[in-house]
């Protein structure tokens, strides 16, 4: 599989272009949609599990803008986004992230999302300014297309908070080909 496959399955899904569409319109800089929405979409094709939407709990949809919303707009504006869609939005400037997370600020989305907890989890699609797919993924997809669940260099929860995820959100129930990788070399 490629990143092209990658985007092609993404393209096929009609509930995953609903929600991309959703996010384009709201015209923010520098935004993807990452985590479970597209690792989750990947595995279950690959494990042959056919399902009518991404078995995902929320939308995380992160942008990055110097000038922009505090956690209180962003709150406001994934709760507008709930009423609305009926998902749950998570929305989140990745500007200040970085204070939650105890790490130096960020400089991009991409910068972002490589601080996220796995490597499967650090990926994200979004539309560009010609209205195209693009995936946004720091580490590539190898970990994510050979089930191999592994810390991000980064991320200060380290394997104990990664394996405690997989755990809670039933990572090997639902695909068992995952394997947790304890280095975190990609």
């Amino acid at each position: 599989m490629t990143e092209q496959d990658i985007l092609n399955l993404i393209e096929q899904d009609a509930w995953m272009m609903y929600v991309i569409n959703i996010a384009a319109k709201l015209e923010l800089p520098d935004w993807v949609i990452g985590a479970g929405f597209v690792r989750n979409k990947i595995w279950d094709h690959l494990c042959g599990h056919k399902k009518e939407k991404v078995d995902t709990r929320d939308i995380d949809l992160v942008y990055f803008d110097q000038n922009g919303n505090g956690w209180e707009a962003d709150n406001k504006l994934s709760e507008e986004l709930r009423k609305k869609t009926g998902l749950i939005w998570e929305i989140k400037n990745e500007v200040y992230m970085h204070e939650r997370n105890g790490l130096l600020p960020y400089t991009s989305t991409a910068d972002a999302i490589s601080k996220w907890p796995e490597t499967v989890t650090a990926i994200g699609v979004k539309l560009n300014k010609e209205g195209k797919l693009e995936l946004v993924a720091p580490y590539g997809i190898g970990d994510l297309i050979n089930f191999v669940v592994r810390p991000t260099p980064n991320f200060r929860g380290g394997i104990e908070e990664v394996k405690t995820r997989m755990l809670q959100k039933k990572w090997q129930e639902k695909w068992p080909k995952i394997t947790l990788v304890l280095t975190t070399n990609t």
